[in-house]
């Protein structure tokens, strides 16, 4: 699921009276709360929906140790969970325990609303992922916990593959661009071998980290955009090369609606969240009548030589610093993500939140591309002004120019980095 990251206007309001809480609170070390009464976690729909014996495990193993206990949940959808999170953390009656998606994290800890954390107090916290690790760490805190990962992959249709006498996915760049030109010479000009919408910042970054560049870097606690460096431009100018040899859709079009598009029948790959082959295939979304078991999902090779480094998407768990109960709260995260807990996660289709775990996977053909995939991934800059630069869409304009021909890679990429550092230092 795409989940985007809050400016933080959104949550300037309610920072007056967080502010004076400074940094009481978290676990760090701390047994505030150690005896409170009630626990108050809130999650999304998806564990209510998905994994409730989850919850329920969880809630099992903290109320053994603390007989008498009472845990409260509320669940929340993705599109209003944030609203309702900023309104009651302006108030006294924050939860304990808060569902985040892992790029919203940021502009919260930049504002000082979660409680800093004491990773040892964590079973995995040892191989965390490196992109979910990023995405709870901020200035050398921790103030989250991975909860579980989504990744992405390559999907194509098996069936035009073979048509051009490709019977296995291409393990290298070189065979998979091979495979798509034979497809693309076949099915016409019309056809887009590869549908990849040129708005789509996270695959373009995938090129660009691939090549060894990246959006920005940070030197003495200062960032820098860095999307002109000859790196990263080496990455621009490949995708730039994927969108004119494969892509024939609109090219002002962002990847909200891929799914829709590939299950019309209309390209023959894509490079996505796992979870977008499969719906394109649902019969609601196959337009063809031939995509129901026609798809393959497979390791997205890079230009480089190696796999390609993919965003990492998913969950983190934190602690509101106005939480009265944050070492209750810790245990009670620790028991739903810890070692126990990733197990069940991983039952119901989830990437865990850690290597060790991640490493399981690869063993089983079920779940072996989606876990070799989130092996190598980037995160966003862990920017106090990273927000201001999503809200802005200066990745998507810049990516929209350089599709369109509108701008050479070179202006586009420079003129990105300007408006990147006008605002990514700022808190």
């Amino acid at each position: 699921m795409k989940r985007k990251l809050i400016s933080a206007i959104g949550i300037a309001g309610m920072m007056v009276s967080i502010a004076a809480c400074g940094g009481e609170g978290g676990s760090g070390g701390s047994d505030k709360g150690a005896d409170a009464k009630e626990l108050t976690v809130w999650l999304t729909v998806d564990a209510q929906n998905n994994w409730p014996e989850l919850v329920k495990a969880a809630d099992a193993a903290v109320q053994k140790k603390h007989p008498g206990l009472k845990i409260n949940h509320e669940y929340y959808g993705w599109p209003d969970k944030n609203a309702k999170l900023d309104a009651v953390l302006a108030t006294d009656k924050a939860p304990d325990v808060v569902e985040m998606g892992n790029t919203e994290m940021l502009g919260y800890m930049v504002k000082g609303a979660f409680a800093p954390l004491d990773p040892g107090e964590f079973d995995t916290s040892d191989a965390w992922l490196d992109g979910l690790k990023a995405s709870v760490t901020y200035e050398g805190k921790t103030y989250g916990v991975p909860y579980y990962a989504g990744g992405r992959v390559a999907n194509w249709r098996k069936d035009l593959a073979a048509s051009v006498g490709v019977k296995t996915p291409p393990k290298t760049y070189k065979d998979l661009t091979a495979a798509l030109d034979k497809i693309q010479k076949k099915q016409g000009g019309k056809f887009s071998a590869w549908y990849q919408p040129t708005r789509d910042w996270y695959a373009a970054m995938s090129f660009v980290y691939d090549a060894g560049g990246a959006i920005a870097t940070e030197s003495g606690g200062q960032w820098k955009a860095s999307l002109s460096s000859p790196e990263s431009l080496k990455g621009l100018k490949e995708f730039k090369n994927v969108v004119d040899s494969y892509m024939h859709g609109d090219k002002t079009k962002d990847e909200s609606d891929r799914y829709i598009v590939y299950g019309q029948g209309k390209s023959a790959m894509i490079f996505a969240a796992a979870w977008e082959g499969a719906t394109a295939e649902d019969p609601k979304n196959d337009k063809t009548g031939k995509l129901k078991g026609n798809l393959e999902n497979f390791v997205m090779p890079g230009p480089s030589g190696k796999n390609m480094p993919v965003f990492l998407g998913g969950s983190d768990l934190a602690v509101p610093v106005k939480s009265d109960a944050p070492a209750l709260a810790a245990e009670w995260i620790n028991a739903f993500t810890g070692s126990s807990g990733q197990k069940g996660l991983m039952a119901k289709g989830n990437l865990p939140n850690n290597k060790t775990d991640l490493a399981t996977l690869k063993n089983d053909p079920k779940t072996a591309v989606p876990a070799t995939a989130a092996e190598s991934n980037w995160f966003v800059p862990m920017a106090p002004g990273w927000g201001q630069v999503e809200k802005a869409q200066i990745l998507q304009t810049m990516l929209q120019s350089i599709g369109t021909g509108k701008k050479s890679v070179e202006a586009a990429a420079k003129e990105a980095d300007a408006a990147i550092d006008k605002v990514i230092n700022t808190k």
